[in-house]
């Protein structure tokens, strides 16, 4: 596929709701385009900078890599799959669960009672785009997104009514209330999925997510984005933009001087699957060695994936055969104590009029989960930021005059 390809699929705001669709974008602006810099090409910045693209901005991407298969960026550390938000009252604590899904997991579980409300509607959003991409984009052998709805398995050491921590509970509840797909809860999935019996596993469920390549989808991310128009700088911006966001990742703790933001290191373990090592499996199991999702810098990668968790789901994994092509991956997130940040800097520039920095960042591990939900918000702040900015410079004629 090349850049000549012209994609007919927009993201739009509608209602306050980001929606894919096809045909032709909804009311492109008429007037000079605003031109909008975003720092950081990770999936946040990517996803934010599409939805900028259809809403007729200018958009310039600026960061110092770039994703690839070769040379991986923080968002392509793991694999990803689609997980509602799970409430915990503190960072750190401690999840009894265990995920078998399709495809590898950076498993996230820190959103903060506060901001729990706002991440489900971030998720919700993301979940539907996803679901409607592979509806309207199936996947193709010359240039696959990578994204697939796949039935994920959710298994746990006790059942959840009985955990001390209601969390889990509560996020089963709100799943079956929702319009997630697929939502089941029994526990013979653990004999119907050949869960090993001494794994301890005592309650499950399950429900369709977007299931995500990570390597693949940000491959084809970028390159939709170039054909929309997106101009990608390693190096200077020429002249000063009209709005920045900043989608910085781990860059945030100094570029926002914010000391809520620190790193949790993250991998990825590719094994050869092909029924030679120890009996071919078609899904893959994941489980997180720390609490949050990251692992600690004693990792030794060989007893974690083939001692762990994983070898106690699937029998015989302590057999595996490391990938040659590219065994490990390894990275760090960027997490927040104070959750993710979505907003725009309060602070106000030295003539009085409002920022034009806009922050998304500190997603952790749930970047993929958020993405379209949090370009959503920043589309819309982008809009009330021009308003404001329009408002400003009609006040200050009127006090010129």
């Amino acid at each position: 596929m090349s850049l000549a390809f012209t994609p007919n699929f927009f993201l739009t705001r509608c209602e306050d709701e980001l929606v894919l669709h096809l045909g032709q974008p909804v009311q492109m602006p008429t007037g000079q385009k605003t031109r909008v810099l975003i720092v950081g090409g990770g999936v946040t910045g990517l996803t934010t900078a599409w939805a900028l693209l259809d809403a007729g901005c200018d958009v310039t991407i600026i960061s110092d890599q770039w994703a690839s298969a070769k040379d991986r960026v923080g968002s392509q550390i793991s694999g990803a799959i689609w997980e509602w938000p799970l409430r915990s009252s503190e960072r750190g604590k401690k999840s009894t669960e265990v995920t078998y899904s399709s495809l590898p997991l950076y498993h996230d579980a820190h959103t903060l009672i506060g901001t729990l409300p706002k991440s489900k509607i971030w998720a919700m959003t993301s979940y539907r785009i996803f679901d409607k991409l592979q509806t309207i984009v199936p996947p193709s052998d010359s240039f696959d997104h990578g994204v697939r709805m796949l039935m994920a398995n959710f298994f746990f050491a006790e059942d959840i009514e009985q955990m001390a921590d209601k969390g889990q509970l509560e996020k089963w509840e709100d799943i079956v209330a929702s319009e997630i797909k697929g939502a089941r809860r029994d526990a013979t999935l653990i004999n119907l999925y050949g869960v090993n019996q001494q794994s301890g596993v005592a309650d499950s469920y399950q429900y369709f997510a977007p299931v995500i390549d990570t390597v693949a989808y940000l491959d084809w991310l970028r390159f939709i984005i170039t054909c929309k128009g997106a101009t990608f700088d390693t190096r200077r911006v020429n002249g000063p933009p009209d709005m920045l966001v900043n989608a910085s990742g781990l860059g945030a703790r100094e570029l926002a001087e914010d000391n809520t933001l620190y790193p949790l290191r993250g991998a990825l373990i590719q094994v050869i699957n092909d029924g030679r090592a120890f009996p071919k499996v078609t899904d893959a199991l994941v489980v997180s060695p720390s609490d949050t999702g990251g692992i600690g810098e004693d990792m030794v990668f060989h007893r974690q994936a083939h001692e762990g968790p994983l070898q106690l789901l699937v029998p015989g994994l302590d057999n595996a055969k490391y990938d040659p092509w590219y065994a490990i991956s390894t990275g760090i997130g960027p997490f927040r104590s104070m959750n993710a940040r979505v907003e725009r800097e309060q602070r106000r520039r030295s003539d009085g009029s409002a920022s034009r920095i806009i922050h998304s960042y500190g997603h952790g591990g749930s970047g993929f989960t958020l993405s379209f939900g949090c370009a959503n918000d920043v589309l819309g702040l982008i809009h009330d930021l021009e308003d404001a900015i329009s408002a400003f410079d009609k006040k200050s004629l009127v006090a010129h005059l």
